[in-house]
């Protein structure tokens, strides 16, 4: 689950007191067809700033085309975040620091997609499924030293937990704990965060450019267990961007971009690479360690969606920035090191964005991502065997920024 280039990176909505509001009139539904399952695109029109997305569905994103134009379900307000867990589409408002609404999805028995709730919720800047809940934290960039975590049932879509970190504690070096995402592993929260300065002109800079550091959490009590630390890259994900693996093994592959800044200038002198810890361990493995820069012939990663089977797509860029996103897709098998370019991409000149919520079928091959050229709007579909990309379906009038699926109910 993950933002884009375009779009404010790192704040959504989601709630600390849920109340609903489903009155019929308010459970607007998309038509479609009486089938296992269909994928969800959201899609922004194009059109001036602060036009909300569109929800829309479709059976095939191989080929074809849908509007945006008369179709789809228009989302209540800008900024929208979306999370799949449990068979429900999650939509997420970004609330500009005030509560926002969480709108939640599924596909009724004839196909169509249709809201089952809608509720407020607070400010947030990581989330994830964890168990049958979406584990979400509140951070603060500077001031209050807590960070706020609350767990939102999927079935019952209320909160059923809360509670605070210090995240001043779990850096212990002066600094503060930023989490960048939070991921489920074995019956543990693994977080890893950026440390940073949260004062001086300068929030997310930091004096510790060259270490990544994982926070590992006990679940549900999230009491903190262990903080577990390298020094061999820098900090693991971006803001607001999942920089966590969890294989098919259990073991986890943790990935970094290595962009830390410091007074805004480029700090890091270790390269983008990818750590692991065993399954089981919470530790990292110090014979493992896969430089990035040194297989693509300096290139660092900005994001990846895991493909399966240990194989990941990975997005790349030359040049080094916090917020950057990549233009160059690459495959890199996770277990050998071995690394190969995607052949039938987008001109790296001609792309305009790349959405980070994308669809893979975890068969160690296949993957839908949503790129954005200054042509239009596109799936394509990656292969990690041949290392291709192929055009499928265009989005015509909108820009993609997240594909999804449902099963129907």
């Amino acid at each position: 689950m993950k933002t884009n280039t375009t779009y404010l990176l790192g704040c959504i909505a989601l709630a600390s007191a849920v109340q609903f509001g489903c009155s019929e009139e308010n459970n607007p539904i998309v038509d479609g067809p009486d089938a296992d399952a269909r994928y969800i695109i959201a899609s922004t029109p194009i059109a001036s700033d602060g036009v909300a997305d569109y929800l829309l569905t479709a059976d095939d994103l191989r080929q074809g085309s849908i509007s945006t134009v008369g179709n789809g379900i228009e989302q209540d307000g800008t900024y929208r975040y979306y999370v799949t867990h449990n068979n429900r589409f999650f939509s997420l408002l970004y609330g500009q620091g005030n509560p926002g609404a969480v709108t939640t999805y599924e596909l009724n028995p004839t196909g169509q997609l249709a809201k089952v709730s809608d509720f407020q919720a607070e400010t947030v800047q990581a989330f994830a499924p964890v168990g049958d809940d979406i584990l979400m934290m509140k951070i603060p960039r500077s001031g209050a030293a807590n960070a706020a975590w609350y767990s939102l049932d999927t079935e019952l879509l209320q909160i059923v937990a809360e509670g605070q970190v210090n995240i001043e504690e779990v850096a212990n070096n002066g600094e503060r704990a930023h989490f960048t995402w939070l991921t489920q592993v074995g019956d543990k929260v693994y977080a890893p965060y950026m440390s940073i300065k949260g004062c001086c002109n300068d929030s997310f800079g930091t004096s510790f450019p060259d270490s990544a550091w994982i926070a590992v959490f006990s679940y549900p009590s999230m009491e903190l267990e262990k903080v577990i630390k390298d020094d061999r890259t820098s900090y693991i994900g971006r803001y607001f961007t999942d920089g966590l693996i969890v294989d098919e093994k259990g073991d986890v592959y943790a990935f970094s971009p290595a962009v830390a800044t410091n007074n805004a200038t480029p700090s890091s002198s270790t390269p983008s690479a990818f750590l692991k810890i065993r399954s089981g361990q919470t530790e990292f493995d110090s014979s493992y360690y896969l430089d990035m820069e040194d297989v693509t012939g300096g290139y660092h990663v900005t994001d990846q969606t895991y493909l399966g089977k240990g194989k990941s797509l990975v997005i790349l860029l030359d040049e080094k920035g916090p917020y950057a996103t990549g233009n160059r897709f690459g495959i890199v098998d996770l277990y050998t090191g071995a690394f190969k370019w995607v052949t039938g991409a987008p001109d790296p000149t001609d792309i305009v964005k790349v959405t980070n919520n994308n669809y893979s079928e975890m068969n160690g091959k296949t993957a839908y991502i949503g790129i954005t050229t200054k042509e239009g709007s596109y799936v394509y579909v990656f292969d990690g065997e041949n290392g291709t990309a192929t055009q499928g379906l265009q989005v015509e009038g909108g820009t993609i920024t997240a594909i999804s699926r449902l099963e129907v109910k």
